[in-house]
């Protein structure tokens, strides 16, 4: 023998290694379908094990992690007892055990509102008149009134808030017919002078629209700031002329 070591040899290839595993495997594996148990072994209890429960915020061990337990006031003390737990008011009960009992009718105040309504309200009554009465005398005073007695002037236009210095006298004109009014614009100067005037409206009497712009021109009023227009309006009352 020399020095060096040599490798140990048996003679078997790796073919029959590999057979031989294979063959003890199967053989493992039928040994274990044909003499195992297939029945369940069953649940051990368990006596002592930790378990969870679920508490809610109102629970005693929780209250003493709260920081205030010891500085406020708290639901747990004993002044609480008295004035922060309300006592329990249980409501009445409505309920109407007895029928209704109505009133009887008064037969004596039946009618009393309808007669009250009645003498405090009265109708008007209409009073049937199949035959008038004439009424021709009437109207010959209503007539009469509508005459005119005396000729008058009227002011209008900004001339009938102008205050007049001097007063027209408008004569009345003698005149079997009624004469229409006569109109005439005026406009009067700031001196309260007319300044001039023209007739508008004609009473298709030359003499009495001659006698208007006449008595027209002699009006005098207040003076004023500024130019203003008017109209006078001469309403003629005449009387029947005698016969030559």
């Amino acid at each position: 023998m020399n020095g060096e070591s040599q490798p140990l040899t048996t003679g078997w290839s790796p073919r029959r290694w590999l057979f031989f595993i294979a063959l003890a495997l199967g053989a493992h594996l039928g040994f274990i379908f044909l003499f195992g148990a297939n029945s369940d072994p069953g649940r051990r209890s368990v006596a002592r094990a930790p378990q969870f429960h679920l508490i809610d915020g109102n629970h005693e061990l929780v209250a003493l992690t709260d920081p205030t337990l010891f500085a406020l006031p708290h639901l747990n003390d004993f002044l609480p007892s008295a004035w922060l737990r309300p006592v329990a008011v249980q409501p009445p009960k409505f309920h109407w055990s007895e029928p209704p009992q109505f009133l009887p009718p008064v037969i004596e105040n039946l009618g009393a509102t309808f007669n009250t309504f009645m003498q405090t309200n009265p109708f008007s009554g209409m009073k049937l008149d199949f035959k008038p009465e004439s009424t021709s005398s009437g109207l010959a005073e209503n007539f009469e009134s509508l005459l005119r007695k005396d000729s008058t002037l009227k002011l209008a236009g900004q001339l009938a808030q102008r205050r007049m210095l001097n007063r027209i006298n408008v004569p009345t004109l003698a005149g079997n017919d009624l004469l229409k009014s006569t109109c005439v614009q005026v406009l009067v100067g700031a001196d309260g002078n007319v300044v001039s005037m023209t007739l508008m409206e004609s009473s298709e009497s030359a003499a009495a629209d001659q006698t208007a712009l006449a008595l027209t021109r002699t009006a005098r009023f207040a003076p004023a700031a500024d130019l203003m227009f008017g109209e006078f309006i001469f309403n003629w009352h005449t009387v029947p002329a005698k016969a030559p």
